[in-house]
């Protein structure tokens, strides 16, 4: 399995995925799960993808392919020909339903053999950064400023503190301490989500990528950012009065 966040802010996006898959318990591996394309100056785009990996990845190349064409500043099918950041949140569902089609008959008569989703988000031109959560069939939804943010995968253990917390006229940074806390809380709860963590953080307005890093065991600042939550909430705990017996 797999925990993906997204989220849209004022000041921009962040985007986070772990990297870890499993099809046992002794069947343990690690793929990336954050995608990103990029043409500076005039559009970004970033996926994060869940579910089957075949499937998953299937998309991530028809989608390469496309941009990789010659024809790709006019190809219906290319992110890089999309005018709004809708028409690029219609064409990953496009290459979603064709993967579908090509390959869906064959995973079998169980509809979770093409489980997948994805959360896609990005800027083009002059255009607001947009956020969008697309599924399996290649329809979406788009995040506002009542719900910034949107989560795939293994998403009940970190989903708390987000909701608490999101806002969308919160800071970049204190935005991306809340997505590590919220993935520090699904790590502890949960064996099929794992290091390291790949995350982004994009800045409104940049048109290029300049804020990607894979998060470790041994990153300082998640360390700290976990053993200092622990502490915080045991202090909070505390704190509270014991019910009246």
């Amino acid at each position: 399995m797999t925990y993906c966040v997204g989220l849209l802010i004022n000041e921009g996006l962040v985007m986070a995925a772990d990297t870890r898959t499993n099809a046992g318990l002794d069947n343990v591996g690690k793929f990336k799960k954050l995608h990103t394309w990029a043409k500076e100056g005039e559009r970004v785009f970033v996926l994060l993808t869940a579910g089957n990996l075949a499937v998953t990845q299937a998309v991530i190349s028809l989608l390469n392919e496309a941009i990789e064409s010659k024809s790709h500043k006019t190809a219906p099918d290319s992110l890089f020909a999309a005018k709004t950041m809708f028409q690029a949140a219609r064409i990953v569902g496009k290459a979603i339903r064709e993967v579908r089609r090509i390959d869906g008959e064959h995973l079998g008569a169980k509809s979770e053999s093409f489980s997948a989703s994805f959360i896609f988000g990005g800027q083009i031109g002059k255009e607001r950064p947009r956020l969008f959560q697309v599924y399996g069939e290649g329809n979406f939804i788009e995040a506002t400023p009542d719900t910034p943010f949107f989560q795939i995968g293994e998403h009940k253990y970190g989903k708390p503190i987000l909701d608490r917390v999101a806002d969308a006229k919160m800071p970049l940074g204190e935005a991306a301490k809340m997505i590590l806390l919220s993935f520090d809380s699904t790590l502890r709860s949960n064996l099929s989500v794992g290091l390291p963590i790949d995350m982004l953080t994009y800045e409104n307005t940049t048109l290029k990528f300049e804020h990607v890093k894979r998060i470790g065991e041994d990153d300082p600042y998640f360390r700290l950012v976990s053993g200092e939550w622990s502490k915080a909430l045991r202090g909070a705990f505390k704190n509270i009065p014991p019910f009246d017996i």
